[in-house]
């Protein structure tokens, strides 16, 4: 042994280089070999319970201006009925004048100031679809998601200071900053779905996980009813809800990962399951730019796009304008109101699971092909509900055929996670971020365009005048499905993973990336350089 360590020592150094020393395996540490063994739940379950955790906390800083700006506004309200034929009958007295006293409404805002800020959040959020879909598909989901929903923390739980230092210009500029934090949300969620959620569990993973604003708005309705009971200030609303994203960074810091191969304490079992069934493109493809040439000619992606902009259509119509619509036509009280309000989304969170349990089971037992099976659920999530939502204009004053329509309509949403929405990750799962950015990018016009229209439409607030803008409604709900169901794909598109799949027969555009064309075209190409000379090949 001494000799043989004298060799070494004067062995000059450029010979010690080309011996090759194999690393030793790094062995897990106590606690890891503990978690490994013993973590009863599936690691692609954890992140699925915080994800829809995320997304709860999402949803309630998102609409904590909406439910405390009730609280900061210091105006009298003034309810003088008349009659008007078109109208329900109302159960309040005639002729009341309502004086509400609010001890911390410092604020004279009128209707069209506090609509501009509530609206503020939409500007910001679409201007950062596309750039949160880059991130998370070309550095890192985990922290694209968890610095966003992070940031729109910090700003909500600054919100009263920096209203009652700048008033309602800053605050319109803070809502504006929340929402560009809040872009990169749903393409991030996407990114870390299509690593973490197996092809036959992504109904029921996807329930899981967009469950989460049904959550978000049934919590943050609960919770701000308390905050601000008795006269409490409405500072507290943001205090408490930004400190609830704070305290979801913390656990997505410690508990979710990028994908499986990163996780420290993911279970053998799984990692290799999950290595198994996830498609994934290889390192080089993941550099590749985003094959925008290709996307916006795709079939698959425009389905993709009516489909979201169907459903987001009747989603925001139910969202922004039924609380305005049981109040003003059906003459609910405020209280019944909001009570009422809850139970469309406790139907959807219901019934999205139910469809995401039976859609995943049906492409398993073979009773479907996966392409089928997302138009069946997408089009239980559209064209169902858009017809519920006709039903319950022509319900009259009846409230609880109205009511009962409602709730119909937004539960039967539910089926829309199974069918397009997690059809995203069947047709693009390495580029979830993009497609789904390009998605969102127009239906968030929706959000905006939709509340507007449906204003200009009911003037009075008439059965007849909310019944034409259900009528809209259900045309374009039902136009959207029919187009999804005509171009909808149920595979991996070629343009997804083209160093794998390479490019149709058909692809006239020219290459969408830079080092690969297509298959044929380069054997060609190798061929003919073979026969001028053989050198050229080594320096291409």
């Amino acid at each position: 042994m001494a000799e043989n360590s004298k060799d070494l020592k004067d062995t000059p150094n450029e010979t010690l280089l080309n011996i090759k020393v194999l690393p030793e395996p790094k062995k897990d540490s106590a606690i890891v070999k503990c978690l490994r063994k013993n973590c009863c739940i599936p690691q692609r379950w954890v992140f699925g319970i915080l994800a829809h955790i995320g997304l709860c906390s999402a949803y309630t800083m998102r609409v904590s201006l909406n439910l405390a700006i009730t609280q900061m506004v210091n105006r009298t309200n003034f309810q003088n009925n008349h009659y008007n034929p078109d109208a329900c009958p109302s159960d309040s007295i005639l002729n009341v004048t309502k004086i509400i006293r609010k001890p911390y409404a410092n604020f004279d805002w009128d209707e069209e100031t506090q609509g501009f800020l509530l609206s503020g959040f939409y500007y910001g959020y679409i201007l950062t679809q596309f750039l949160g879909g880059y991130l998370a598909e070309k550095f890192d989901g985990k922290w694209t998601l968890g610095i966003g929903l992070l940031s729109t923390a910090i700003l909500t739980f600054l919100t009263p200071i920096v209203i009652r230092t700048g008033g309602p210009t800053w605050l319109f500029i803070l809502r504006v900053l929340q929402g560009i934090a809040g872009g990169p949300t749903i393409p991030g969620i996407m990114i870390m779905m299509s690593r973490w959620t197996p092809p036959h569990e992504r109904s029921l993973q996807g329930a899981l996980i967009f469950g989460g604003p049904q959550t978000g708005n049934i919590f943050g309705a609960f919770m701000s009813g308390i905050l601000l009971a008795d006269g409490r200030d409405w500072a507290n609303v943001f205090y408490f809800f930004g400190a609830f994203g704070i305290f979801w960074f913390i656990l997505w810091t410690l508990l979710c990962y990028n994908e499986a191969n990163q996780h420290p304490f993911i279970s053998h079992e799984e990692l290799e399951h999950l290595n198994k069934v996830i498609p994934r493109a290889d390192e080089t493809s993941r550099k590749d730019p985003v094959p925008w040439k290709a996307i916006l000619r795709s079939p698959a992606a425009w389905a993709l796009l009516f489909a979201g902009i169907g459903h987001d259509w009747g989603f925001y119509t139910m969202v922004s304008d039924l609380p305005k619509y049981m109040h003003d036509v059906l003459k609910f009280n405020i209280a019944t109101t909001g009570a009422l309000t809850c139970l469309p989304y406790v139907a959807k969170w219901f019934f999205s699971f139910l469809f995401g349990i039976t859609c995943d089971y049906g492409i398993k037992r073979k009773w479907y092909s996966v392409r089928i099976g997302r138009i069946i659920y997408t089009t239980i999530g559209t064209a169902l509900p858009a017809t519920c939502i006709i039903l319950a204009s022509y319900s009259g004053c009846n409230r609880t055929a109205a009511i009962t329509c409602f709730i119909l309509a937004m539960g039967l949403m539910g089926a829309y996670v199974s069918g397009m929405k997690v059809n995203t990750l069947d047709v693009a799962p390495n580029y979830a971020g993009s497609v789904t950015a390009f998605i969102n990018t127009f239906t968030t016009l929706c959000g905006i365009i939709s509340p507007y229209l449906i204003g200009l439409l009911t003037p009075d607030s008439t059965l007849v005048q909310w019944r034409r803008a259900f009528w809209i409604c259900f045309l374009i709900m039902m136009i959207s499905n029919i187009v999804y169901a005509l171009l909808a794909k149920g595979k991996q598109q070629w343009w997804d993973d083209v160093r794998k799949l390479g490019y149709p027969s058909d692809w006239k555009h020219g290459p969408i990336i830079k080092e690969v064309v297509d298959k044929t075209e380069s054997d060609k190409l190798c061929e003919t350089e073979v026969n001028r000379e053989p050198n050229t090949i080594e320096k291409q």
